[in-house]
């Protein structure tokens, strides 16, 4: 791995950012899965180059909502200035609402017919400026705060993520509070068993409300911890509302824990377009209607050719026929 690519990853997992229809009994169509989604780091530089422009072609293909990631103007400052690590190898500097107010962003995706239900931050925001938060939330129409990643030296043990279920009650309290919803996000991580066969995951899940804590299942990232997408959707009814959508072109699993940024990069280059791989997309996401999945969101993570990526994952979703 080249070291330049290596250091590119520990910044933007210690930052916090997340790298990322339907179904029923019938169909993932517009009868049963009213809107296909995006989330946005699918498509960052196209995304700031021209943001009205990009916006237009994403509805015309038929993306019919966006989910945003930070920081934002009221994030944490030491995300922030991870952040502006991250941008020195990524080559871009955009996020939030691309230099928009959120007012403002609201009124452009919604010229389009686009809504944004679900908002990625980071978790030193997240307990530390609720109230920014979730007035932004409120302000473009989102139902969701959604922590996309734990911060790697916020997971070192099994005891700490006894305690990361405690602050998750407690950002899920302050979210309910702001008339909001807050869900985490998984990656790879914490879904092997670590010490004495506990599944980390698993103390997130069995230790949270159910009422105050929800979940975003990211497939690809699930499938490479070795979990079961079908499994977890099937035992927490009602606990994941949302689908990071991306395919595996060889389903291939970490070789350790997943918890290293090497880890990862090893694993990115089998991320493919929904539909194009190997993950049995078609049963996930019958279960996962049935479950209580709320929104589907096509996730690429900086697409390589985010038109043409973005559209065949798009074009195989709205085709699913149950």
């Amino acid at each position: 791995m080249k070291r330049k690519d290596f250091l590119k990853s520990s910044l933007i997992i210690s930052a916090g950012i997340g790298f990322n229809p339907s179904l029923a009994s019938g169909s993932i169509s517009k009868r049963k899965v009213n809107k296909i989604g995006l989330g946005l780091f699918s498509i960052p530089r196209i995304m700031k180059n021209d943001l009205e422009g990009t916006i237009k072609k994403m509805a015309e293909m038929g993306i019919r909502e966006f989910e945003t990631y930070g920081p934002y103007s009221f994030t944490h400052e030491k995300t922030k200035a991870s952040w502006a690590e991250i941008s020195k190898y990524l080559g871009f500097s955009a996020s939030g609402f691309y230099g928009k107010s959120a007012e403002e962003f609201k009124t452009l995706t919604n010229q389009y017919g686009i809504s944004v239900p679900s908002m990625h931050t980071d978790l030193y925001t997240l307990e530390s400026n609720m109230a920014s938060l979730g007035k932004a939330a409120r302000s473009i129409g989102a139902n969701y705060v959604v922590l996309p990643s734990i911060p790697d030296e916020e997971r070192l043990d099994i005891d700490a993520y006894h305690l990361m279920a405690k602050r998750f009650n407690e950002i899920g309290r302050q979210a309910n509070e702001e008339g909001i919803k807050f869900a985490y996000h998984n990656h790879g991580y914490g879904l092997i068993p670590e010490e004495n066969g506990i599944i980390p995951m698993n103390i997130i899940l069995d230790e949270t409300n159910k009422d105050k804590v929800f979940f975003e299942m990211d497939l690809f990232w699930t499938v490479a911890g070795k979990a079961d997408p079908i499994k977890l959707l099937s035992k927490h009814q009602g606990r994941y509302k949302m689908l990071h959508i991306k395919d595996m072109k060889n389903i291939t699993y970490f070789k350790g824990k997943g918890s290293t940024s090497s880890e990862w990069m090893e694993l990115f280059p089998l991320l493919v377009p929904a539909g194009s791989g190997q993950l049995p997309l078609n049963e996930i996401l019958k279960v996962a209607y049935n479950s209580g999945v709320e929104h589907y969101f096509i996730e690429h993570d900086l697409a390589p050719n985010p038109y043409n990526n973005i559209q065949s994952a798009y074009d195989f979703l709205e085709a699913l026929r149950f």
